[in-house]
Formats: C-alpha cells, structure tokens, sequence
C-alpha cells in the first residue's frame, strides 16, 4: 500500500512539472502581451488541479493496469500458440478501441458537416449521420488491420523500415487521385487513433509478444505498432473518399 501511495504521489509531481511550462506560457502572455485581467481565475486554477489529477490518476491506472494487462495478454495468446487467435485479438483490440474514440467521433462529424456544406453529399441528418459513420468504421478497420500488420510483422521478423516506407510511398500515390475534399480529413484521421486507451495497450501488446517470442527483442521487435495505426488510417480513408 505505501508503495502504490509513493508511485501515486510521485507520479502526481511529475504530472505537475509537465504541466509547469503551459501555465508559464500561457500566464506569460496573459500578462505580456494580451494584458487584461483573466477572467473566472478561481475556476481555471480550479480546472488546472483536475487536470493534474486527472493526468496523475491516469498514468498511474497506465502503470497499474492497462501496460500489465495488455503484456500478460501478449504472453498467454503466445504460449497457446494459436496465431489465428493472436491476429483476432489484434483485430478486435485495434477496432474497438477506435470506433468509439471520442476524437475520431468528432471529426468524423465535423467532416460530415463540411462535406454536406461543399454539396459533397446532401445536406440531411441521415447523409451526415452515414458519412460520418463510414468515416468512423474505415478508420477503425483501419487500426484493426494496423495491428494485424504490426503482429504479422513482429511474427515473421519483417523489416518494420521497409514496410513504413512502402506504406507512406503509397500513400503519396494516393493522394495524387483522391478527391481534394479527402485528403485533409485522411491525414487528420492519422492522428486522431492515436488515442490515449489504444496507445499505452498496443504498446504493451507490441513489447509482451516480442517478449514472448524466441528470438524476437523487445526493443527492436516490440514497438512499430502505432506507427501502423498512424499509416493504415490515412491510406484507408483516402480509398473511402476514392469509393464515396
């Protein structure tokens, strides 16, 4: 108990020390440059301690839960022996963990709004609602295909360089010939996966099976899998808008 209490506490003071520089950039040209009063500060400093707790609680649930779970997963599914389990497991974790992102959802919608304005599809709550969804699924297909890679790719000890390159040599290709609306809202959709449940987990994934594995280093072999999940989404939303 006090050593949870001593990681808790200490993760809290580096949560603040990261925190540290935007309150002094942001106070600083508060009273630089913009110099007006602030208003509402007893609710800002208010909202400034949640965020440390929040960012303090968080971590530490990383720590303590996700990063264990995500590794003793890797381990059982690689001692059973079983790929076809392993790759719908990374399937599944991939797409879940996506199709509910709270970020993609709202800029799957955004994108529905604007498409509608610029007449790319008609400007109706059904239309929008179903752009919006088939934005959301092809990225979460998206991510869920990016582990399958990734696992794939740490199983047969393929050139994760090689394999990056290639994607984002494709990707250019694309863009060339897809719809000039798509190709924001596909480099955006890159990013958005990237979220903060899916990360810490896909990690863990990537270092438990490469740990599990003979043969395989988990420094060399055990991360790789976000960078998948950055690539796949871009290159699955440019052939969406291609179709759409």
């Amino acid at each position: 108990m006090k050593d949870s209490l001593r990681a808790l506490a200490r993760d809290a003071v580096n949560s603040l020390r990261d925190l540290t520089p935007i309150i002094v950039v942001i106070g600083g040209f508060q009273v630089l440059v913009i110099r007006q009063p602030v208003d509402g500060l007893l609710s800002l400093v208010g909202g400034g301690l949640l965020v440390v707790a929040g960012l303090t609680f968080f971590i530490f649930g990383l720590r303590l839960a996700l990063f264990p779970v995500g590794q003793a997963l890797a381990h059982s599914l690689a001692r059973k022996g079983s790929v076809f389990w392993l790759i719908s497991f990374s399937f599944v974790l991939g797409f879940g963990t996506t199709v509910a992102e709270p970020a993609l959802i709202a800029v799957a919608a955004e994108a529905a709004a604007v498409a509608a304005d610029a007449e790319v599809i008609a400007r109706t709550p059904e239309a929008m609602d179903d752009y919006a969804l088939g934005l959301r699924l092809t990225v979460a297909l998206a991510v869920g295909v990016a582990l399958v890679l990734g696992v794939f790719r740490i199983i047969t000890n393929l050139s994760l360089p090689m394999l990056i390159i290639s994607g984002y040599t494709l990707v250019v290709l694309l863009t060339v010939i897809a719809p000039p609306e798509i190709i924001g809202i596909a480099y955006d959709s890159g990013g958005v996966t990237t979220s903060t449940v899916t990360v810490p987990l896909v990690t863990a994934l990537g270092v438990g099976l490469a740990s599990s594995l003979k043969g395989r280093n988990p420094m060399l072999d055990g991360f790789g899998l976000i960078a998948f999940a950055s690539l796949t989404p871009i290159l699955f939303v440019l052939i969406y808008g291609m179709v759409v």
